[in-house]
């Protein structure tokens, strides 16, 4: 059995494999149901993104939206490549938006155009994006071009030629790109890109530099829309496929019900070859309820995610509909919108709202009209705040009558924004008048000072395992995101792996998050999703 960094004990039977029936029931969560005896936070900063860490409150979980930034979109259609049919975009699709440590630069790798090139820029602060001139084609930014005269059979195509060959030929329909710091450099960028089809291939390839991709091969077989990332807790790579079981019968129709969910599959090499590995995974679940005036029951679309501090932060792309004939036929796109999630094993994730942590407009004239996605990397500090890069549509409902190849408006006008969040500011938990909350059991390894993230007057009591009191803070009233307390002449080295409890008690704020740190600068140690840029 493995234990991880957080004292979680994973079962015997990795990953787990639950049966079809669960699909429309929420995921169970062990680590919730039965936590460990006593929890290591040696790891990053510690959210109460659930009950993981509490043994009891009457403080109020308060959900957080992202807001949208005011000057979106900040990457949208302007060169001849991204507008060359009439399916103009400028979208990830997942793809990728890192801050890479390395260069000091934002970088995006993005779909030109719809299911036509991968092209890729650069930022220095993240907002203004500048299209470099590279040398796969001269004059403009492509990194992977696609032959428009190779259409349906591509890949079968590309299997009898050599790798340099089919390069030249590839499509996007899903990709992600991720930064990999833990590897040769050789093959530092990692990309998943799958061209336009059923069951069939995606390629994974590897760079040195994100613009020139090589050692392509292939997965097993999966449906569009399919993603990978990273679990550095587990160190492990996590292919998250796009599956279509059947969901029944309709009754009146007497047609088969089919329902979008992802399966798992894990692997300690960039590689998903091994299709025996996947079990199933995700699906929607009875409480993501249909929007009342279009009726249609959500399904689960896509999943990115990515480790932030000491958690797995997920990005669940939930389908609300309409029926795609219904926007292929008014040239709207679909609503779909994204909902946070969030794990401590990298497999299982709690849900705890329904309500989008970005929503789609449904408006029309705006940019996010629909068709919310995510981007591969998933989240980034920036500062003092989270940024979540994010893509919509606008559709264009003059194409609405057009037969679907020939850019039907639904997949029209796409560009990439950024909707922020304070630093750890997913969930929060909040007092109106005065409330408390006790941590479970804790430990942790070499720390010498403690840390919080609140807005508010709190008071910050340690206390040992029987919940006898061995330091108390005065009450401190601050808006901080990364805060020295004072314990007074506590020595907090002596709690070095011992257990101990927290006691927090708030009067009319919010507490974001805690952390012990072995740095006066309060580093935590731990994870920043898609980079990290001091202002």
């Amino acid at each position: 059995m493995e234990k991880l960094y957080n004292n979680i004990v994973l079962p015997e039977e990795w990953p787990p494999k639950y049966p079809r029936e669960q699909y429309r029931d929420k995921q169970p969560v062990p680590y919730l149901e039965n936590p460990p005896g006593v929890i290591d936070i040696t790891v990053g900063r510690q959210l109460f993104v659930d009950d993981f860490l509490i043994e009891e409150t009457d403080l109020v979980p308060e959900y957080h939206r992202a807001k949208k930034y005011e000057g979106n979109p900040v990457l949208k259609p302007e060169m001849p490549w991204e507008t060359e049919n009439l399916q103009p975009c400028t979208t990830p699709k997942s793809g990728g938006v890192w801050y890479d440590s390395k260069d000091k630069k934002f970088k995006v790798w993005y779909e030109a155009s719809w299911l036509r090139n991968m092209a890729y820029a650069e930022s220095d602060d993240g907002i203004c994006w500048e299209r470099p001139d590279l040398d796969i084609e001269p004059g403009t930014n492509k990194i992977l071009t696609y032959d428009h005269s190779i259409c349906d059979g591509m890949v079968d195509m590309a299997k009898d030629k050599p790798e340099e060959k089919f390069l030249g030929f590839l499509r996007p329909d899903s990709t992600t790109v991720w930064i990999d710091d833990e590897c040769d450099e050789n093959q530092r960028y990692k990309m998943l890109l799958r061209s336009p089809g059923e069951d069939w291939p995606a390629i994974l390839m590897t760079s040195a530099d994100g613009i020139h991709w090589e050692n392509a091969e292939f997965t097993f077989p999966v449906w569009d829309r399919s993603t990978f990332f990273y679990n550095p807790f587990r160190k492990k790579w996590v292919f998250s496929v796009r599956d279509m079981p059947s969901d029944g019968f309709d009754s009146e129709t007497g047609e088969e019900k089919v329902l979008r969910s992802r399966l798992y599959a894990e692997s300690d090499e960039f590689s998903f070859a091994d299709e025996s590995k996947k079990v199933q995974w995700l699906t929607a679940d009875r409480d993501n309820l249909p929007i009342p005036y279009i009726g249609f029951i959500p399904q689960l679309y896509n999943v990115d995610a990515n480790a932030y501090e000491s958690i797995m932060v997920g990005m669940l792309q939930l389908l609300r509909g309409p029926v795609p004939s219904i926007g292929e036929e008014f040239g709207v796109p679909k609503i779909t919108e994204l909902v946070a999630m969030y794990s401590r094993d990298g497999f299982h994730f709690t849900r705890p709202t329904d309500t989008p942590i970005i929503n789609a407009s449904i408006a029309d004239g705006e940019w996010d009209k629909g068709y919310v996605q995510s981007v591969g990397g998933t989240c980034m500090v920036v500062g003092d705040e989270i940024w979540i890069y994010y893509i919509g549509f606008a559709g264009e409902m003059s194409q609405g009558k057009l037969p679907w190849t020939d850019g039907n408006g639904t997949y029209a006008n796409g560009a990439t924004g950024i909707a922020k969040l304070r630093r750890d500011g997913f969930v929060s938990m909040n007092a109106k008048d005065k409330g408390t909350l006790i941590t479970r059991k804790l430990t942790f390894k070499d720390k010498k000072y403690l840390f919080a993230n609140f807005d508010g007057k709190i008071r910050f009591t340690v206390m040992d395992a029987d919940m006898n009191e061995l330091a108390e803070s005065e009450w401190t009233e601050a808006d901080s995101t990364c805060l020295e307390i004072n314990l007074g002449d506590f020595d907090i080295e002596s709690l070095n792996e011992k257990p101990f409890r927290m006691k927090f008690e708030v009067e009319s704020g919010k507490l974001y998050s805690f952390w012990f740190s072995d740095s006066e600068d309060g580093e935590s140690g731990g994870y920043t999703g898609a980079g990290y840029k001091k202002i």
